[in-house]
């Protein structure tokens, strides 16, 4: 071997590479200590809502006495997607000292009958969410969908001053809707050729000169046919099983 010039040099390199690592590895483990480059500054930006000072607080615990170049920024931006109102964050290093997190909050657009929210983007979200927003049920996984038909159904409806406070849709697929003032709109399922919203812009096209025109409050109107609709009327029903009056 020592006369072989050959494994002299492969040797020689193997021993530059190891002491290169080993000199890697050191070097790591110092720039990794607390004491060096400690992180000395958080800041947090975004538009926040629903997530508290104390919410925040209490997620970058952790963070205290750590190391600047240590913190992992994945694990970190799981830590604070994970309060109830936070939807997206990016974290990011600034030199020297300071890690900086864009918090996006979710914005309700309604609630779920089962709980929490939905946001603009048809995500269901944990967050107890108040106030006068519609709400939506369905099977596990449909929130988009509900949300796309809400917007829909909403658009063929706001010529006529409706407002859509529920939106269901059931396990067979079937749609349901309540507006505000207490009617209820049976629409069914979806056929190939006859959409549940194109059933729906029907009615709304002859309801100014049909529904709207009838006296009393209507209750429910069932749009489950190919030409017109069914409707009641409680008013009408009360009438009809009233016993005549004696005439003296």
């Amino acid at each position: 071997m020592w006369h072989n010039p050959r494994a002299l040099n492969a040797a020689a390199g193997l021993l530059c590479g190891l002491a290169l690592c080993l000199f890697a590895f050191a070097a790591l483990r110092l720039l990794t200590r607390p004491a060096v480059f400690p992180l000395r500054e958080l800041v947090v930006h975004g538009t926040l809502k629903h997530t508290s000072r104390a919410q925040i607080e209490s997620t970058a615990r952790g963070l205290r006495g750590r190391n600047f170049l240590a913190v992992d920024l994945a694990a970190l931006r799981v830590q604070f997607e994970q309060l109830p109102w936070v939807r997206r964050v990016t974290v990011r290093r600034v030199w020297p000292d300071r890690l900086e997190i864009d918090i996006e909050e979710h914005i309700a657009l309604a609630k779920w009958l089962d709980g929490g929210g939905v946001n603009l983007f048809g995500e269901r979200f944990p967050g107890t969410v108040d106030g006068s927003l519609p709400v939506f049920e369905g099977p596990p996984g449909s929130e988009p969908e509900v949300t796309r038909r809400y917007r829909l159904f909403a658009a063929r409806l706001a010529p006529l001053g409706m407002e859509i406070v529920r939106v269901g849709l059931s396990p067979r697929f079937a749609w349901q809707l309540r507006v505000a003032g207490g009617l209820r709109i049976q629409l069914g399922r979806d056929a190939p050729n006859d959409p549940a919203e194109a059933r729906l812009a029907r009615f709304a096209a002859v309801y100014p000169q049909t529904v709207q025109r009838l006296a009393g409050q209507h209750d429910y109107v069932d749009l489950r046919y190919t030409n017109g609709f069914a409707l009641r009327v409680p008013d009408l029903e009360r009438d009809a099983k009233s016993p005549p009056r004696r005439r003296g």
